[in-house]
């Protein structure tokens, strides 16, 4: 099998559809059609999720906010129509990604492909760094400081994981969306600032120490 995933929409021919296809290609589908389903099927920690965002009840970006902390894989919004207000508050509640309806089912397999390949090669790194009063455990995609853990979403680690595996050099906005969210991600690099902001924030709870620098008018370097 390439995978389980958790297929979580209210409208059921949609979930057939997926469903069919994705088990023809070899992945393993648990479905759920409403948030509170979705949050108990989650638990069982799926390889990618597929969620919604207009569920009855308990909305997608809901769900998704109440189980980032507890599930590392990539989340993927399915959703009618994307605003940068909509993808900036998916983006906070955690999500990876955008898909919106209609979509190709093939554009959708390549996506979520692309997804479990980073997954992947992200896993199979090993290393751990002590920069600062940081560190930075590369297989568990873990940052502490002094045995106290943030709570970091996916792409933060990613950011992080990018910059301090290449200290000293400058990324700007556009490079770092490209590396982490893909040429053809239905979203802009403006996401990349708020991420920064986030990310600055939670470790200035465990260190007194800048990271993350800002190159004004060129990006970010890593400078721990």
């Amino acid at each position: 099998m390439r995978g389980q995933l958790l297929i979580v929409d209210d409208e059921a021919d949609i979930v057939r559809l997926l469903k069919d296809y994705f088990e023809m290609n070899g992945y393993t589908v648990m479905t759920a059609a409403d948030g509170e389903e979705a949050m108990k099927q989650a638990a069982r920690q799926p390889d990618l999720i597929l969620l919604d965002i207009n569920l009855p009840g308990r909305d997608g970006l809901s769900v998704c906010g109440a189980i980032r902390d507890h599930v590392a894989c990539p989340i993927l919004f399915l959703t009618a129509k994307v605003e940068e207000a909509d993808r900036i508050d998916g983006l906070r509640a955690g999500g990876d990604d955008y898909i919106v309806k209609p979509f190709s089912l093939d554009e959708l397999g390549a996506r979520v492909d692309a997804h479990l390949r980073r997954e992947q090669r992200q896993r199979s790194r090993t290393r751990v760094s002590f920069t600062g009063d940081l560190t930075i455990d590369y297989s568990e995609r873990t940052v502490s400081a002094k045995g106290e853990f943030l709570a970091l979403a996916k792409k933060e680690f990613d950011i992080i994981e990018l910059l301090s595996t290449n200290t000293g050099q400058i990324f700007d906005k556009e490079r770092i969306y490209e590396r982490l969210w893909g040429y053809d991600s239905e979203g802009d690099s403006s996401v990349v600032a708020e991420h920064i902001r986030r990310i600055r924030a939670k470790l200035g709870v465990i260190s007194d120490r800048t990271y993350i620098a800002t190159v004004w008018g060129v990006g970010y370097k890593w400078v721990g």
